[in-house]
């Protein structure tokens, strides 16, 4: 009697085990489609804010080109102009590549949690004992999943991002205040 109520015990507690996997698979599973649908609404809108800018910027210029009154003594304001107009943009941009990178982050760490409590659930299924670091068998109602992070090179990922964005960004302005000049003055 004492055998079968140690095997029905186990048994419960192997399916509790099972049930809590499978639940937070499908949390860290609904959290990653979550994220991604985050990050794929800001890309949105931070190119809904590269086609406003850039339609600002071609308006600034078909000014500087058709005006008859503005000569190379005035080129500081088409100048000014740019210059504030691509300090707002820049500010933007940051704030949107930050959620961008922030939700991409938090996927990456949801998806890897998913990775180990799927492989743990494989385990759990075709009777796998683990090993923990004392070298005692663990059985499959002992596992944890603790929350998995990226390794720290998984943020050179983002400065590349970020480097491209701006070097861009900075490549634009250079062109727009030369070609300002370039029309006033020449």
């Amino acid at each position: 009697m004492a055998e079968y109520e140690n095997s029905h015990n186990y048994s419960t507690q192997s399916e509790t085990a099972m049930q809590s996997l499978n639940t937070i698979i499908q949390l860290h599973f609904e959290k990653t489609l979550e994220k991604k649908r985050a990050v794929d609404q800001q890309k949105k809108e931070l190119w809904k804010l590269f086609q406003l800018f850039f339609l600002f910027l071609a308006l600034v210029f078909t000014a500087l080109v058709h005006s008859p009154s503005l000569k190379c003594r005035h080129c500081w304001m088409p100048i000014g102009l740019l210059t504030f107009s691509h300090l707002i943009f820049y500010v933007s941009v940051a704030q949107t590549l930050r959620c961008i990178n922030g939700f991409k982050y938090q996927r990456r760490c949801h998806k890897l949690t998913l990775g180990l409590a799927t492989e743990r659930l494989r385990q759990m299924n075709t009777g796998a004992v683990d090993t923990n670091a004392d070298g005692k068998d663990v059985t499959g109602d002992e596992f944890e999943i603790p929350y998995q992070e990226p390794p720290k090179s998984y943020f050179g990922k983002f400065k590349r991002n970020w480097a491209m964005h701006f070097g861009f960004l900075i490549l634009i302005y250079v062109f727009m205040v030369s070609s300002s000049v370039v029309v006033l003055c020449f």
